[in-house]
């Protein structure tokens, strides 16, 4: 429990609702929601051509044209008829402005005391119906009001109802989130990812967001063009999955770090600096493995960590916080470089996947020490480079991957045998016809390096062997 002791006195700190923070009026649905409530609905033409019941008539009439007192009052004795009542209205009316102003008087509901989520739970359970099923209907509908203020009631619900959501809910509104993480040109980004900072608070919610590969999503959108608060938040949902150790271990496999690299090195928002570094620290002291620890410590020195955090030294913040952490990082980066050898920066560089002319990869001296080393962990570096063959289009990357293969060939006695066996060979020589000539280049050498199974062995034969052609021999 102590490893989420800070994370809960941050938590703490904050609003129940993300969203209701000093921010909420850049909220493309909190603008429109002004609108909505604006625009009264006629109850009245409703039950006239029989669309509604009585029963929900008298109720919705009457709550909708109160005090927040009265509101109050009515909610303590008519709970069970304002669940029924809701429900029923989303099940039957078709009407996007109708919807959208029932989904606001939900929300707003909800806003004014959390525990009254707790009268759709009753009412559920009292009917013997799921209390997700009539909101997550309402996620497939077209207008994109209906499903981020649905969206929004439902993180609402699950992280404040006494039980959590669970099972396939769980898996199909989590989808639904990630899915419009990734949704182009997206205008309720900023809701959907402040749906996100709530549902991540809650343990088991992170576990279920990781399964359906919300990580990478995360990091995805975080590589592209996105603006600073939605740097902000999405990081704040990486930070707040680091507090549990088992997932802060598998975070940089998703190659978070050299992406929050790039953004802590062009961030202009102390809050994304902040969450950033907070995220940061919690890589290098939330996980269990030891070997992990180093890995993520060596990725933050190969991605020029300590070059920001020394920039941020000379500009003080004036969070503690900040400082705290800025100081933590520098300690522990500043001793790891005094340990880190050319093959931990070699290994780093590959598992960025951001190949570069670094001066090992030159270096005679590196690939006759090293070279079998790229055996190790059953081929760990050989096939992320293959990997990264197959899915890049940088000439630079692909270029640097082919003359590393070559290298590791022309000094692992076996190397060309575990390249063949690996499937490297086929990438290698589709290299030949790359448009790019540096590519075809280093290809073409690193081709040369396979047809021949030792080089060295090679050239030493063919100086003997003009020797007798010429007559020298004793």
């Amino acid at each position: 429990m102590s490893n989420f002791s800070k994370l809960d006195a941050v938590l703490s700190s904050l609003p129940d609702d993300i969203e209701k923070s000093g921010v909420s009026a850049t909220s493309l649905l909190q603008q429109k929601a002004i609108d909505v409530r604006n625009n009264r609905v006629n109850w009245q033409s409703y039950k006239q051509s029989q669309m509604i019941s009585n029963e929900d008539f008298n109720f919705i009439t009457m709550f909708d044209n109160t005090t927040l007192e009265k509101r109050a009052q009515i909610l303590q004795t008519h709970g069970h008829q304002c669940a029924k009542t809701f429900v029923s209205l989303m099940g039957h009316i078709a009407k996007d402005q109708t919807v959208q102003y029932i989904l606001t008087m939900i929300d707003d509901m909800l806003q004014e005391d959390k525990t009254r989520v707790e009268i759709f739970g009753d009412y559920a359970r009292k009917q013997h119906e799921s209390v997700w099923t009539p909101f997550l209907s309402m996620l497939s509908r077209s207008d994109g009001f209906i499903v981020n203020q649905t969206s929004r009631i439902i993180a609402k619900m699950a992280c404040w109802n006494k039980g959590t959501m669970e099972g396939a809910d769980l898996q199909f509104y989590l989808t639904w989130l990630k899915e419009q993480l990734r949704l182009p040109n997206n205008e309720y980004l900023q809701t959907v990812a402040r749906c996100l900072q709530m549902m991540l608070r809650i343990d088991e919610y992170r576990f279920a967001f990781v399964n359906v590969d919300g990580i990478s999503t995360l990091i995805s959108v975080l590589a592209g063009k996105v603006n600073f608060q939605i740097q902000y938040q999405l990081i704040f949902c990486l930070w707040v999955l680091t507090f549990n150790p088992t997932l802060a271990e598998k975070m940089n496999s998703y190659n978070v770090i050299p992406i929050l690299s790039d953004i802590l090195s062009e961030a202009v928002k102390e809050k994304v600096t902040r969450v950033t570094v907070a995220t940061f620290r919690n890589l290098l002291e939330k996980p269990e493995d030891k070997d992990i620890i180093q890995d993520n410590a060596i990725a933050m020195v190969s991605c020029k960590v300590l070059r920001h955090l020394s920039l941020m030294e000379n500009h003080k913040s004036d969070d503690q916080d900040v400082l705290e952490d800025v100081e933590f990082l520098n300690e522990k980066l500043l001793a790891e470089v005094q340990n880190l050898s050319s093959f931990d920066e070699y290994s780093s560089e590959v598992k960025s996947g951001r190949l570069e002319w670094s001066p090992v990869h030159k270096s005679e001296k590196f690939w006759r020490e090293n070279a079998a080393r790229l055996n190790e962990k059953n081929y760990e570096l050989l096939k992320i480079l293959f990997k990264l063959m197959e899915s890049t289009k940088d000439p630079l990357i692909l270029s640097v991957a082919a003359h590393d293969f070559g290298e590791y060939v022309r000094h692992y006695p076996r190397g060309k045998h575990v390249i063949e066996q690996l499937g490297g060979k086929q990438l290698i020589m589709q290299l030949l016809t790359h448009d790019d000539p540096n590519v075809r280049y280093e290809a073409l050498l690193a081709v040369q390096k396979l047809m021949v199974h030792n080089w060295e062995y090679l050239g030493k034969q063919l100086q003997t062997n003009v020797g007798i052609g010429l007559g020298v021999e004793g």
